[in-house]
């Protein structure tokens, strides 16, 4: 499985949560503490997000190879501070393609989206709600992946006004019903709101002192890392975060594997 991260709070650097941090992402891509579902690491591209200025659409770096291997992102990471971000590293799923394109984060409009996970049964398992979407949509997805397309259905909601934590919950009480079993990590940011959901994975969370970060994998030894419950969402606000449970009583709930 893929790892990712996401802050939100005080303009902040991506470089240390991504390069620097003692279990950092770049760690993670090489040597990940948790791979359900199959490989020991992140090696198929990497990308990450940020806003230049609040209001602004986000800017992306992304790349097809490793992390480890790409000397100009520490120094472009270490370059920007943003009130909001979201970085990952890839492990594709068997069949399919390794490409930039299919490296997180996605991007359009104001919104940052990564997915970390699998969708079971692809592609014959989402051929329903993929029918959902416009012929146009279809055919310029960024890259033939579960991610892509799970980033074209929340886009579609998002874009009709659906409110993030609502959009982000429907489309995974969807696509359980659809292809149960699947894992659904999701980071959606527009820069002013970031939502997170663990489903049959991990997802942690804690205050930097500036902001929130959130993470596959805590990047640091740091106590203050709370656990997202399976099944929950984490929404971040200048409010505050508020932890919520992921509830469809029509579906029988899988244990965290």
């Amino acid at each position: 499985m893929c790892r990712h991260l996401a802050y939100l709070g005080e303009p902040g650097s991506p470089a240390e949560p991504v390069f620097t941090a003692p279990h950092s992402l770049l760690v993670q891509s090489y040597a990940p503490g948790d791979m359900r579902g199959g490989g020991t690491v992140n090696a198929d591209g990497f990308g990450f997000g940020w806003y230049p200025e609040p209001g602004a659409p986000p800017l992306r770096y992304r790349r097809r190879e490793p992390l480890w291997t790409d000397d100009a992102a520490p120094a472009l990471a270490a370059s920007v501070r943003s009130t909001a971000f979201v970085a990952a590293v890839r492990n594709g799923t068997t069949g399919m393609p390794v490409t930039e394109a299919a490296a997180a984060p996605f991007a359009a409009d104001r919104w940052l989206f990564s997915h970390n996970g699998v969708v079971r049964g692809w592609p014959k398992s989402m051929a329903g709600l993929a029918g959902r979407l416009d012929v146009t949509e279809l055919l310029t997805l960024e890259a033939p992946t579960d991610s892509a397309l799970l980033w074209a259905l929340l886009r579609a909601r998002l874009r009709a006004g659906e409110e993030p934590l609502v959009a982000v919950r429907a489309l995974v009480g969807e696509v359980v019903a659809a292809a149960p079993g699947s894992r659904l990590n999701f980071l959606l940011t527009d820069g002013e709101t970031l939502v997170g959901t663990a489903w049959s994975h991990a997802l942690s969370w804690r205050r930097t002192g500036a902001g929130v970060l959130l993470a596959s994998e805590p990047v640091d030894p740091d106590p203050a890392w709370q656990a997202v419950p399976d099944q929950h969402a984490v929404r971040v606000t200048a409010d505050g975060v508020d932890i919520l449970p992921l509830e469809f009583p029509s579906l029988e709930r899988s244990p965290l594997r």
